[in-house]
């Protein structure tokens, strides 16, 4: 069972802990057995209930959940190994992101991915999964040595955004995550992208110009965080549920508007309820990606990766009549 229950959870916690308590009775009565029954039958429907109707807000909650998995549980449940490859050649090892070499199915990778840690600890070490321009340069130069001996490239998205404190921005942060992006595009090696919890701005954009971008059932993919958003458009942080819906950033959103190629099922509750479930989801899709662009050439991929990317907004506008505006006016009104 999850540490911490989110807010919309709490019912649903106070019943498995009361059913906690019943099964730990040495010889329950024919009662209690029932009772036992009944209470797993409600918890799953009330679960059911609650999951299936997540608002934004929520599916943000959950995205950043205390116990949800993070690129190194991933790492060590997908892949058959990994080699890490340390440093940019320049200035430092940024932690947040972390670059190798992975088999997946006994297909070699280049893996590359953002870490947030999970104590304080850990988090420090890796900056709360924020990148500084070093670590995108290291993640750029690891990719450019992979499309050089046609090695895949997985890259897997977990970051609020890019650091913007001021040292990052003297290194120039800006143009690196820029040049990630130019040069992304170029890659003539097959690249495939999963947004693991939260993916922030430019951040998450910096690793993630791809050819192949799945995104896990909770897990959001946005041009700024919903405090953010708040914070700009409605001066307060407190309407962060009111910018969720704005923002239209789940994973049912994007697959919609074509952001995204597909919305990855979560196990029953989020996957924190059940990491390894969740990770077997992610590592069929992740394999079936790779087997899509195998057979491609370069230019074939990088063609694909422009055309993917180019469609993305893509809309149409048509004359509509006098009649039909005032129609449409006064529907409105």
């Amino acid at each position: 069972m999850a540490q911490r229950p989110l807010p919309f959870e709490r019912n649903i916690h106070e019943l498995e802990q009361h059913l906690e308590t019943l099964e730990m009775q040495q010889q329950p009565s024919t009662e209690t057995l029932e009772a036992i029954k009944n209470m797993r039958a409600e918890i799953v429907r009330l679960r059911r209930e609650v999951f299936d109707n997540l608002d934004p807000w929520q599916i943000v909650q959950v995205a950043r959940h205390e116990d949800r998995p993070q690129t190194l549980d991933y790492l060590e449940l997908i892949f058959d190994e990994f080699l890490e490859l340390h440093g940019d050649r320049a200035y430092g090892d940024d932690r947040a992101i972390l670059t190798g070499f992975a088999r997946i199915d006994g297909r070699k990778v280049l893996f590359v991915g953002q870490h947030k840690g999970r104590n304080l600890k850990e988090r420090t070490t890796h900056n709360y999964g924020m990148a500084h321009p070093e670590g995108y340069r290291k993640a750029i130069q690891k990719m450019q040595m992979a499309a050089k001996f046609r090695l895949p490239i997985i890259s897997f998205i977990d970051t609020a955004g890019a650091y913007p404190g001021v040292g990052a921005e003297e290194r120039g942060q800006a143009y690196q995550i820029a040049y990630n992006l130019r040069e992304m595009s170029r890659l003539g090696t097959p690249v495939v992208s999963a947004v693991l919890s939260e993916g922030g701005s430019g951040g998450a954009i910096g690793i993630g110009v791809s050819n192949y971008i799945c995104m896990l059932q909770y897990a959001y993919y946005s041009v700024i965080s919903p405090e953010g958003c708040a914070g700009i458009l409605w001066k307060h942080v407190k309407h962060a549920d009111k910018a969720a819906r704005a923002l239209r950033f789940t994973a049912k959103d994007l697959l919609e508007f074509g952001v995204i190629d597909k919305a990855i099922s979560e196990p029953f509750g989020g996957a924190h309820r059940n990491p390894r479930q969740a990770a077997n989801n992610l590592k069929i899709e992740l394999i079936q990606a790779l087997r899509q662009f195998s057979d491609m050439q370069p230019d074939e991929l990088i063609a694909h990766r422009y055309d993917r990317f180019r469609r993305i907004g893509v809309f149409e506008e048509t004359k509509i009549s006098e009649a039909e505006g005032e129609a449409t006016a006064a529907e409105a009104n």
